[in-house]
C-alpha cells in the first residue's frame, strides 16, 4: 500500500515524524512538501532534527494570500497525485496545504485520510477553521484525535466516517521530552529556569492590526517575568514595518527554536503564553501553565481542566498569567502517545 503525506508547515512536520516512523515497514511511504513555510528554521531542521526522510516532493509554494497559495498548491499537487497514484492521501491538521491536498485528491478520486479530524474553534474568522470544516467534508477517513472532536463530527453528520486515534503530537512530544531529559538538552540557556516565559504570537487576528499588536507586546513587556519571545519572520517584518520594538522591559525576541529545544525551554519555563493551537496542547502534556491570547481553543480539555486560560482582552493578559498554579491532573485526553500505530492500523484496515 502506498500512503502519500502531504505536510508543508511547522505542526504537520511534527505530526509527520511520528508518522513515518510507524509507516516504516507496513506501507511505502511518499513525502511531498508544498513549501508553505519555507524558513530553515519553520521547515528544514524539523526534519532534521525529528529524523524524518527528506520529502520526495517539494512543491515550494513559498507565501501569498490564502487564494494564490492554496490555489498553486492545487496546481502543483494534482501532477503528483497523478504520477505516484496513491491508494491514501494523508493530511494533517487545519493549514492551506491541508485543504489544497484534500481538494485536489477529491478531485481526481483519490481516498483522503484527514489527520487531527473533528477539532472545532466554532470561530469562522479563522483561516484555520475553514480548512479543517471543509477537509473533513471532503474526506473519506477521519481520524481524530480526541472524544470532543469525535462528537464534532457525529454532530456533522460524519459520524459513519470517524475514527478516534488520540493525537499523533503526543507521540511524538513524549519522545522528545525523553531525549531532552537524557541528553540534558536547553533551551533557552542565558535565563533561569523556571523564572521566565515562552511566548509565541503569529495569528492574524492578532498581528495584523498594529495597535493590538503594539498592545499585546507591551503587555507581555511588562508582565514582571522575562518573556522569550519566539518569532516567526512574519512577526518580525509586521513589527518592524509598524515601529513596535520587540525588545523591551521584561521582553526578549528571539528566532523559532528547532523542536528539542523548544520543548526543553517549555519544561524549563514558568509559563507558555501563544495564541498557537499545538503550542497549547504542548504545555499542558508537559504539565506548563498556558495563557492564550484568543476568544476560543480546538483544545478545549486544556481549559476544562484548568492549565490553559484564554485571555483575550490585552488588559487580562497579566492576570492570566500571574494566576495561582493549576490543580495537579493526572488525566490523558489526548492518548499515551501510542496514536500514529492506532493510524497506520486504520489506513491499513480501510483499504483492505
Amino acid at each position: 500500500m502506498r500512503i502519500l503525506s502531504v505536510v508543508g508547515a511547522r505542526p504537520q512536520f511534527v505530526k509527520l515524524a511520528p508518522i513515518a516512523r510507524a509507516m516504516a515497514g507496513r506501507a511505502e511511504h511518499t513525502i511531498v512538501h508544498t513549501g508553505q513555510h519555507y524558513d530553515d528554521l519553520m521547515s528544514d531542521v524539523f526534519f532534521r532534527d525529528l529524523g524524518i526522510a527528506a520529502a520526495d516532493v517539494n512543491l515550494s509554494v513559498g507565501s501569498g494570500k490564502h487564494g494564490e497559495q492554496t490555489g498553486a498548491m492545487i496546481a502543483g499537487l494534482e501532477p503528483v497525485f497523478e504520477r505516484f497514484e496513491p491508494d491514501w492521501v494523508l493530511v494533517y491538521g487545519d493549514t492551506n496545504s491541508t485543504l489544497a491536498a484534500a481538494i485536489a485528491a477529491t478531485k481526481l478520486h483519490f481516498p483522503v485520510a484527514h489527520l487531527e479530524a473533528g477539532l472545532r474553534s466554532f470561530n469562522r474568522r479563522m483561516p484555520e477553521e475553514h480548512n479543517r470544516v471543509l477537509t473533513d467534508h471532503a474526506a473519506d477517513l477521519l481520524l481524530a484525535p480526541t472524544a470532543v472532536a469525535m462528537a464534532h463530527l457525529a454532530r456533522e453528520g460524519l459520524a459513519k466516517r470517524s475514527v478516534l486515534v488520540g493525537d499523533v503530537m503526543t507521540d511524538v512530544l513524549f519522545t522528545v521530552r525523553d531525549r531532552v531529559f537524557a541528553d540534558g538538552i536547553e533551551g533557552v540557556g542565558d535565563v533561569e529556569r523556571g523564572t521566565y516565559l515562552v511566548a509565541t504570537i503569529h495569528r492574524p487576528a492578532n498581528t495584523d492590526d498594529p495597535d493590538r499588536l503594539r498592545g499585546i507586546i507591551g503587555a507581555l513587556a511588562t508582565v514582571g517575568k522575562p518573556v522569550v519571545l519566539l518569532t516567526h519572520p512574519r512577526l518580525r517584518a509586521l513589527a518592524a514595518r509598524h515601529g513596535i520594538n520587540l525588545h523591551q522591559g521584561g521582553l526578549t525576541s528571539i528566532d523559532p527554536l528547532p523542536y528539542p529545544q523548544l520543548v526543553a525551554a517549555i519544561i524549563h519555563s514558568a509559563g507558555v503564553v501563544t495564541d498557537s493551537g499545538g503550542l497549547q496542547k504542548e504545555a499542558f502534556l508537559l504539565r506548563v501553565p498556558t495563557t492564550t491570547i484568543r476568544p476560543e481553543t480546538e483544545w478545549v480539555e486544556t481549559v476544562d481542566l484548568g492549565w490553559n486560560v484564554l485571555a483575550n482582552d490585552v488588559e487580562a493578559i497579566a492576570g492570566a498569567i500571574s494566576r495561582p498554579a493549576p490543580l495537579p491532573t493526572d488525566a490523558s485526553p489526548y492518548g499515551e502517545g501510542h496514536a500514529a500505530e492506532t493510524v497506520i492500523s486504520e489506513l491499513l484496515k480501510h483499504v483492505e
